[in-house]
């Protein structure tokens, strides 16, 4: 539309010559563009003939075409020598309280962090097994904390370009509903905590994909706002907080039109496991907190499997925290055995664990069951997948995407681990009665993150959470919030 437009604006007689100097120009630029581009690496005519016919269409071939075309093809790897009922057994477990379900959000992280604190709460207080406290509660902070997070972010480098690698991650990034354990730490230290009960679910915390994209879109526009104005030599620092409180009032609105206002007290009647009449009385978040909350979250640590960095030394993830004032993600990294050691004495001590893994592999949906035998990819495509656990982080192949609470390990008669347990956030009809079941072997392939009490660590071990932190880059493809 340009050259068109450029053409008749110049029709005149007297430009007609320059005009065809022009055109001639446009013609030979059009000419070397429709040339096609020969470079070393790209495929040839031969190579790609080469190809076709390395595939011979025998009559196996065609069999395994038509039924991978129309079928799942987890159904047709599915290893059935690895299809016997498995045991669901387990010499050591943590008395299991009613299963939870996320519904449609990412909010794994919380669910699990809350899980191993209702626990507690349930054995300490009598409570019924089916108690819970209020995640929608604790995600209307978290969604706020974040936003603060995000806008000071930008305005902490306000003078990177837009080019910068942690600029351009902050506007990939503005606002997320996953997350890991610190942030449970964080917002239930800063807000408190409350009963189920006292604010309940709503449509929008249960599907949060809808307001989370407005709250993310509202974020990047304010961002380009503080960006511009922080840009003016007369705008001052009290300017710009001014006007990020005015945007994070926004944020506040849309929060509770989606997830309704958070109270600042509330009248709870509780119950013990018979259902009877305990008590009723007035709480503020944080009063209901040091009753039924009252942990000391400083004596939790996380702990990490990543061949692909050095093991005992500790790492810190940029930005990767829930509230701005709060902590980033740090964790120790060790090898699995050392992992699977703590994990099993807090199992033996009736204490279940925030855990974390890439839930998706190898996992029979039906039963519940995550074994690296459970589908043949190779034998169905007449190829290997032989990378390791190092090689699918390195590749990008692997990463922690979920997290669940372990409860659960089965020892052999050499106290050596056969198989785990993990209980899940999505419903009780899902998997083996809202749990997954795992092989110690998929258990050391995909298993990534553990949250463990310092008690159940070694002294030498603790010791070194003491040495300082090597600080990741915010977009470390591994460090992904859990969903």
């Amino acid at each position: 539309m340009y050259f068109r437009g450029l053409f008749l604006k110049n029709k005149h007689p007297k430009n007609m010559k320059k005009l065809s100097l022009f055109t001639l120009c446009l013609c030979c630029f059009g000419l070397l563009c429709a040339q096609p581009v020969s470079k070393n690496g790209g495929l040839t005519a031969d190579q790609i003939k080469t190809i076709q016919n390395s595939y011979k269409a025998t009559g196996a071939d065609k069999a395994l075409r038509n039924a991978i075309v129309t079928n799942d093809i987890n159904k047709l790897a599915k290893n059935y020598d690895n299809n016997t009922a498995f045991d669901a057994h387990f010499s050591n477990e943590v008395p299991s309280k009613a299963i939870t379900d996320q519904e449609s959000s990412g909010r794994c992280w919380m669910f699990t962090g809350m899980n191993v604190l209702r626990s507690k709460a349930i054995k300490q207080h009598d409570l019924p097994s089916d108690f819970q406290f209020s995640q929608c509660y604790t995600f209307f902070w978290d969604q706020l904390e974040k936003s603060n997070l995000f806008l000071q972010a930008i305005l902490d480098n306000r003078d990177k370009s837009m080019e910068d690698e942690t600029v351009k991650w902050l506007f990939q990034n503005p606002l997320s509903d996953g997350g890991q354990f610190t942030g449970v730490a964080n917002l239930i230290t800063k807000y408190g905590i409350m009963p189920k009960d006292a604010m309940p679910e709503t449509y929008n915390s249960n599907n949060t994909s809808r307001i989370s994209s407005l709250i993310k879109l509202k974020l990047r526009e304010d961002a380009l706002e503080l960006r511009d104005m922080a840009n003016n030599k007369s705008t001052t620092e009290k300017m710009l907080q001014d006007k990020k409180m005015e945007m994070l009032q926004t944020i506040y609105k849309m929060l509770v039109f989606a997830y309704g206002e958070p109270p600042a007290e509330f009248t709870w009647t509780q119950r013990n496991a018979k259902g009877e009449v305990v008590s009723t009385e007035t709480y503020t978040p944080k009063s209901f907190a040091q009753k039924f909350a009252n942990v000391d979250f400083s004596t939790f640590y996380m702990v990490m499997n990543d061949p692909t960095r050095e093991y005992y030394k500790v790492y810190e993830i940029e930005y990767d925290r829930h509230v701005y004032d709060g902590q980033n993600w740090k964790f120790l990294n060790l090898p699995m055995n050392e992992i699977a050691d703590m994990a099993i004495a807090s199992i033996k001590d009736s204490t279940n664990m925030y855990f974390s893994c890439d839930v998706g592999k190898f996992l029979d949906r039906d039963k519940g069951y995550l074994d690296v035998n459970n589908y043949d990819y190779g034998s169905l495509f007449g190829t290997t997948f032989n990378m390791d656990k190092k090689q699918r982080i390195a590749s990008y192949a692997s990463m922690s995407s979920h997290a669940m609470t372990l409860c659960a390990v089965d020892l052999d008669k050499d106290g050596k681990p056969i198989k785990w347990m993990v209980e899940n956030s999505w419903g009780s009809k899902y998997g083996h009665n809202g749990f997954l079941i795992m092989t110690n072997e998929w258990f050391n392939e995909y298993m990534f993150r553990l949250v463990v009490e310092s008690k159940y660590i070694p002294a030498q071990t603790l010791k070194l959470f003491e040495q300082k932190p090597i600080m990741l880059p915010a977009w470390d493809p591994l460090f992904a919030p859990e969903e």
